[in-house]
């Protein structure tokens, strides 16, 4: 079996795709492809100079891109509340959203707008939220899919549910972790959900390995410690266009399917191509998906009240 390549990916003329974080790393990579294949790409980003030195970047390769940028600030859920309400304004369906915003290991506690831990709100609970508020301009299209940028990190994490937003104790990768554990916790639960409507919209979930980016490099921190991996991280990691792909795949993919979680197939899935992964069994705990589902929507106000029984 031949191993899976960007070139693999179906015409994406006439598509609609909303990437968060897309001014840099892997999310302007899968904008580049996408845009390439002929989709329409918003890019999603909460800095708008960033946003459209990436969206000339790509409009520069050919083919022509058809590339637009507006402003999005998944830690903050107004802001997550205007991009919603002037997207559904416009009236367009949407084929693909991908949740890949992020931040990463931040030394010291902070929070969002809102209250919560940055890490969680950031990676978590600012997707959980879009995604809730274009669910109706998901479900308007058929075989739609949203992805959600998980990571190799959730194996050690675990979901505290007692103190979710690390009021008791902070630890800057426990709380990534717990983030990224989240993320996959979502994207199965909203897989569970969806089938359960028997929905045309694909719940599907990916992970990039390690790759060299902005995110990885800033989470290694400034210390001695974090100088020394940031030298020895492009040895060992792959690229992000590379660490791109298996987001592209599990968008575009006729292989890829709802509630199917894809990465590198690399030593430790570290790098390599895209193949179907396997989380850590915590990350499939119906009971956990619940859960976490019931205090996100408490948290975030952002009701699926297409899907809720």
């Amino acid at each position: 079996m031949s191993k899976w390549r960007p070139q693999q990916i179906p015409t994406q003329q006439g598509r609609l795709a909303i990437i968060t974080g897309a001014n840099s790393g892997i999310g302007y990579q899968a904008a580049r492809y996408l845009s390439r294949a002929g989709a329409t790409v918003i890019l999603a980003c909460r800095n708008r100079e960033k946003g459209e030195a990436a969206r000339v970047q790509i409009a520069a390769s050919p083919p022509a891109a058809n590339v637009e940028v507006h402003l999005l600030d998944v830690a903050d859920l107004e802001s997550v509340r205007r991009f919603a309400n002037e997207f559904l304004n416009e009236g367009k369906p949407l084929d693909l959203l991908i949740n890949n915003a992020g931040v990463m290991a931040i030394p010291e506690r902070r929070t969002t707008p809102q209250g919560f831990e940055m890490q969680f709100g950031t990676n978590h609970l600012g997707h959980f939220a879009l995604t809730g508020l274009l669910l109706p301009a998901l479900l308007r299209q058929p075989n739609s899919r949203v992805v959600t940028v998980a990571s190799i990190a959730h194996k050690g994490g675990k979901l505290n549910f007692d103190d979710l937003n690390a009021e008791r104790g902070y630890d800057p990768r426990g709380a990534y972790q717990q983030s990224k554990l989240a993320n996959l916790v979502f994207g199965l639960e909203f897989d569970r959900r969806l089938r359960a409507r028997s929905a045309q919209t694909a719940s599907v979930i990916a992970h990039p390995g390690v790759a060299v980016t902005n995110i990885v490099s800033n989470g290694m921190g400034t210390g001695l410690k974090g100088r020394i991996a940031n030298a020895l991280l492009p040895l060992v990691a792959q690229s992000d266009i590379r660490g791109s792909w298996p987001l592209l795949y599990a968008a575009t993919s006729p292989e890829a399917h709802g509630g199917g979680y894809y990465g590198p197939d690399g030593i430790a899935e570290i790098k390599g191509t895209p193949v179907e992964v396997k989380p850590k069994p915590h990350a499939v705990d119906p009971a956990a998906g619940k859960r976490l589902w019931d205090i996100s929507e408490r948290l975030t106000g952002v009701r699926y009240d297409a899907l809720n029984s």
